[in-house]
């Protein structure tokens, strides 16, 4: 049986004129003008869409119309990113007046995505519906997806389970419940909290006191700032062993897993961050920064030369 192969394409965040470019140099096909047509490829390829479809860019609806027509022509498959599921969250009443994810946290966020939906409510509302029906990650046997982090107990957690189903959904967005750290990890990442006194500053100048890491290639003896993501720092902080040994640890004999979400700098070059772990977002969401594919042909072994970008 001939494998099936994908062209993996990291966070798009409504930047539809780079979807459309990537798709037109990765060799497919628009099967016609409207909105909502798919896009082919000839020679059978189908795209693995990693999340984050939404927010930031200026053409969030055309890149939910192209991505979901492509699903719905089987032309691709497409997994929940953390924008998406905290869209819903802070959609979903929590029975106290509020939200399952506070305004306060989740609309700066979405404003963008918010506005460009003004006189299509309507159908905004059906997209929320779709964006549930996502799943969280994707085990196709020789291949894995995610949007931030593939870790078992994680996946054992969600496993059969859709938030689709208002209780479950309530769980996922309670900081109280093991559905709620099983979601953050496969969205967001894993995390370790800093140190007394120790302060990290992300990407948009927010002051951190927890900050994502890696979750494969880990020893038993880490520097905070050789395992931080999305590159490395020069904290010099050990960190506690059993810290260390409670996150996830991909192994080298697994199938290969794609995700995206970190944000990686654009200059960086784009390889494989071991042998079978590779991430597809090289901050795209911002206007200059190109969106970046892997060509997976069915290897194990993952190759610098499979990476594409326009």
């Amino acid at each position: 049986m001939k494998t099936q192969v994908y062209d993996l394409i990291g966070d798009i965040h409504g930047q539809h004129g780079k979807l459309k470019k990537l798709l037109e140099a990765l060799g497919y096909e628009r099967q016609g003008l409207e909105i909502s047509a798919p896009w082919r490829h000839p020679g059978g390829r189908k795209v693995l869409f990693l999340g984050d479809y939404i927010d930031r860019g200026p053409a969030i609806r055309e890149t939910l119309h192209t991505v979901r027509a492509m699903v719905d022509a089987g032309q691709a498959l497409a997994i929940m990113g953390n924008h998406e599921y905290n869209a819903i969250c802070a959609a979903t009443p929590d029975g106290q007046g509020g939200f399952l994810r506070s305004e306060k946290r989740n609309r700066g966020g979405q404003r963008e995505t918010l506005r460009q939906f003004i006189g299509f409510e309507d159908e905004w509302e059906l997209w929320k519906l779709w964006m549930k029906r996502l799943p969280m990650f994707l085990d196709l046997g020789d291949l894995r997806a995610v949007h931030a982090c593939w870790d078992a107990r994680a996946i054992d957690q969600l496993s059969g389970k859709t938030i689709e189903d208002p209780a479950f959904l309530v769980r996922t967005a309670s900081p109280l419940m093991e559905e709620f750290r099983a979601v953050e990890t496969l969205l967001k990442g894993p995390e370790l909290k800093l140190p007394e006194g120790s302060v990290f500053y992300d990407k948009e100048g927010i002051a951190r006191k927890n900050v994502r890491v890696r979750w494969w290639g880990l020893s038993r003896s880490h520097r905070i700032g050789e395992i931080i993501m999305p590159e490395p720092t020069e904290a010099e902080v050990e960190v506690p062993e059993q810290a260390l040994a409670e996150l996830p640890n991909y192994p080298l004999d697994h199938p290969p897993v794609f995700f995206g979400h970190y944000w990686f700098p654009p200059h960086r070059q784009r390889m494989p961050l071991a042998a079978n772990i590779a991430c597809l977002d090289y901050s795209a969401a911002f206007a200059d920064n190109a969106l970046t594919a892997y060509r997976w042909q069915g290897e194990q072994v993952l190759r610098d030369d499979h990476f594409f970008t326009v």
